[in-house]
């Protein structure tokens, strides 16, 4: 799964950060002590705007996690990743790419072969269990059970739709390094480490239930870019907006053979938040053809 090693900045210290999309200045002292949890940075709380209460019908349910890998790792795009926080605000960002693995038969998975270890063990938990695994020592990755035994869905990359001021400082506090560049909104949940510090994931949502958690879940939006939609055309009657569908070799396993080259990846085309885009792959989609 998500192995691909980077180049990673040096710890550094700083009096203060500035956020120049939102003209925020933050004192390091208090980068260093921003979670979900404590997001006193916040002007103002930010709820879903299917948020009623205890009650929220647009939440995605077993039912939904109960399918196939592959149809899982398509059907999650565009359906909408939430972070509620300890004051009832919530950071929100649209799935844009996945990542399928397929389980025992898959050499590229922390399952192949039927392993099972302490590690992968939400892995062959019932669909819908969130499996948060530790790349390099340092950082997080987020996936979600299917159906298949030690299948799952690697999340890779969000569209942020909400809370990007604490996205950005969970971020920056993670960056550690006082002289990076501001960071783009598209580069805010633009990888699966990103997404984790962005939306301040824990390793400690390992083997959780995202259909009844109070802290993580997902919805789905009346707009869901995840599937076609209608749209009036005024006299010209109804205009049918398709969504293309990639469908790419996955990231970071170049080392496993056939299975590196297996178009198991999936993401919207033309999002800018997608974090490696496949040109060939996006000829061969636009053109209708199945490369799967």
């Amino acid at each position: 799964m998500e192995g691909r090693k980077r180049k990673m900045p040096s710890a550094a210290s700083s009096p203060k950060r500035t956020d120049t999309k939102n003209n925020i200045q933050v004192p390091s002292s208090h980068l260093n002590s921003i979670t979900c949890e404590n997001n006193e940075a916040t002007s103002r709380k930010e709820r879903s705007c299917y948020f009623k209460g205890d009650r929220n019908e647009s939440r995605l349910g077993e039912n939904f996690f109960n399918q196939p890998c592959i149809a899982l790792a398509k059907a999650l795009l565009g359906k909408v990743l939430v972070r509620r926080c300890a004051d009832g605000s919530e950071l929100r960002g649209r799935v844009v790419e996945t990542e399928a693995y397929l389980g025992g038969e898959d050499k590229a998975s922390h399952s192949a072969g039927g392993k099972r270890t302490e590690r992968n063990t939400a892995m062959f938990m019932k669909p819908g269990t969130i499996y948060v695994y530790s790349i390099y020592g340092m950082y997080l990755c987020m996936n979600v059970s299917s159906q298949g035994e030690g299948a799952a869905v690697l999340l890779r990359s969000l569209e942020p739709l909400q809370g990007q001021p604490v996205m950005r400082q969970l971020r920056a506090q993670a960056r550690r390094k006082a002289t990076a560049r501001p960071l783009k909104e598209k580069e805010l949940c633009n990888g699966p480490a990103k997404l984790c510090q962005a939306l301040d994931i824990p390793r400690l949502f390992d083997r959780r239930d995202l259909a009844r958690d109070p802290d993580v879940w997902l919805e789905t939006e009346s707009d869901d870019p995840g599937f076609a939609k209608t749209a009036e055309a005024g006299d010209r009657g109804v205009v049918v907006v398709v969504v293309v569908v990639v469908a790419a070799s996955r990231v970071g396993i170049e080392s496993h053979g056939e299975w590196a080259k297996k178009p198991l990846r999936f993401y919207l085309l033309g999002n800018q938040c997608v974090s490696v885009v496949d040109r060939a792959a996006e000829r061969l989609a636009l053109d209708g053809g199945h490369n799967e």
